[in-house]
């Protein structure tokens, strides 16, 4: 209660006859002295007992009471708050039907998280009053809930169907079985970033590890070698491919599950947060019949993505498109996939020269990771295929001096490459409860350059930028998804000039700037302008 509802309260009692007065002036003395509040006071001093207090304030607030104690809540209504926004704001489902959520609370006084909760929802939201010591016991709900629906369960089968479920509705990317001295930690990784979801015993783990073994086709007797294996999941009638890598530890086998659904990643060019300049220039680069595109960045950044978006723009009826992967992570119709096997010895660079005989248009090598692959991929953007391929290094500049180090010619690097792209993902703001505020241009000196300031903000002497307060839609995080941000390098007659007097990534790098290149940075400032993401998302992706 604030200070006006507490005066208002104690009234209420006296004139309603719950106290006299010279029985309130005792019990504020008495709450003075124990540096408590007046409802504690009333309740170790034995006035009510905590349901009876309870009543009498939903009654004052006119809302309905509950006792939550004697409420038998299912997983299902129990999940609709997430249990940290439950546990910040003291506040808890506890029963619905078609058209209303029944919410329990302490403090009533919440309206901007009771809209968010009815957008969330489309439902009403019925709210109720419950005491904080019965609160705080009907918190336990969620891990007491957690850990009976798992057991609870009938057999292996379900609980890791369960699993799966779970972390796709939550849109989660990989699933984290983590083994530790006593038991098992399960994590699924959302937007980027690691949550803990739930404990697992060791025995109960051993037997979901198994299921997992035999549905990948893996070994179930071999518990001391790292195995790498992949199943399907049918998920509201779609196909879910997931790939397995398990791999001994001190503590046992941990376990990693990539989720690869198609609605999530086969993304169109428009949809992976490029401007239109540099779709154009991505489109005006793939559209020519012959060279190499290169997509840049660390794991996790959304390089096959972009390579896939490509494809599907290329795969017509005209060309024949073959690909070589480690491994395929998605299916297309119409598109030639290798997966790679170091068991038959199936190489990239084996895969590739084969893939030369079958009369290609297109090639899409997943990694290069060699010398021998990089040459003949160079090779083949020379003499009449597009080949699209990725690479590990930090800018879009830095892929020309990391060729040449593989051993290709610096002209040849200059004649065969068509466009660089370097990306990294970011997390937007939420739009639910994303809000304003500004820095000086001084301060955002203590994390960006001038140059690159002025590009986005010019020299205001105030700058707005966003961020997400957190709410229930984003788990409190202030986030919800991702976008890219992106470099990318045409390849001029100037720059392809520099590349043959094999000049360092720094050199070219300042005069593709001064031909109109937008660094990441930059274009990551103009979507923190946009109040997409966060100045914070920038510095960790780009300064790390």
């Amino acid at each position: 209660m604030n200070q006006q509802d507490k005066e208002r309260f104690l009234n209420y009692l006296i004139e309603n006859q719950f106290l006299n007065k010279t029985q309130l002036k005792e019990i504020e003395k008495y709450a003075k002295e124990r540096g408590i509040l007046v409802c504690d006071a009333l309740l170790e001093k034995d006035v009510f007992s905590d349901e009876e207090l309870g009543q009498i304030i939903a009654d004052f607030f006119g809302v309905k009471f509950v006792s939550l104690k004697k409420k038998n809540i299912d997983f299902e209504t129990l999940r609709i708050i997430p249990e940290e926004v439950a546990r910040r704001f003291k506040v808890i489902a506890f029963s619905q039907d078609e058209k209303n959520v029944y919410v329990a609370t302490p403090n009533l006084n919440q309206k901007d998280l009771f809209e968010l909760l009815e957008k969330k929802t489309k439902k009403n939201i019925i709210l109720h009053y419950a005491t904080e010591n019965d609160l705080e016991q009907a918190l336990t709900f969620y891990h007491r809930k957690k850990e009976a629906l798992i057991e609870n369960l009938t057999s292996v089968e379900d609980i890791l169907d369960k699993i799966l479920t779970d972390a796709l509705n939550s849109k989660a990317s990989d699933i984290h079985f983590e083994p530790r001295k006593k038991d098992v930690l399960l994590r699924f990784r959302i937007d980027g970033l690691l949550h803990d979801i739930l404990v697992i015993n060791k025995e109960l783990y051993d037997e979901i590890l198994n299921k997992i073994k035999v549905d990948a086709h893996l070994r179930i007797d071999e518990h001391f070698s790292a195995q790498d294996g992949k199943m399907q999941k049918h998920f509201y009638n779609e196909q879910v491919d997931i790939r397995v890598s398990i791999v001994p530890i001190v503590d046992g086998e941990a376990c990693v599950l990539r989720l690869l659904v198609s609605t999530y990643n086969l993304l169109g060019l428009s949809d992976l947060g490029l401007t239109d300049e540099k779709r154009k220039k991505i489109e005006e680069a793939f559209l020519k019949p012959y060279g190499m595109i290169l997509s840049t960045g660390p794991t996790g950044s959304g390089k096959s993505t972009t390579m896939y978006a490509i494809l599907r723009r290329l795969n017509t009826k005209e060309r024949n498109i073959y690909t070589i992967e480690d491994p395929v992570e998605y299916d297309i119709e119409g598109i030639n996939q290798i997966q790679v096997n170091p068991q038959t010895n199936l190489t990239f660079a084996k895969g590739l020269r084969s893939i030369l005989r079958q009369d290609p248009d297109v090639i899409y090598v997943g990694e290069i990771r060699d010398d021998e692959t990089a040459k003949i991929a160079i090779h083949a953007a020379l003499t009449g295929h597009l080949v699209l391929s990725t690479l590990h290094t930090n800018d879009a500049p830095t892929a020309i001096p990391r060729l040449i180090d593989m051993g290709i010619e610096p002209f040849l690097v200059a004649s065969s490459l068509n466009l660089v792209i370097a990306q990294r993902l970011v997390r937007k703001i939420c739009e639910a409860c994303r809000v304003s505020y500004t820095l000086t241009f001084e301060e955002m000196k203590n994390y960006f350059n001038e140059e690159e300031i002025e590009k986005i903000f010019g020299r205001k002497k105030e700058i707005r930028v966003y961020k997400g307060k957190g709410c229930l839609l984003c788990h409190q995080t202030g986030y919800l998804g991702r976008v890219g941000i992106f470099e990318v390098l045409s390849f001029s007659l100037s720059i392809q000039d520099l590349v043959r007097k094999k000049a360092d990534a720094s050199a070219i790098k300042k005069q593709a700037i001064k031909e109109g290149m937008e660094t990441m940075t930059v274009d990551g400032l103009k979507k923190v302008a946009l109040g997409i993401t966060t100045i914070e998302e920038i510095l960790r992706v780009t300064k790390t």
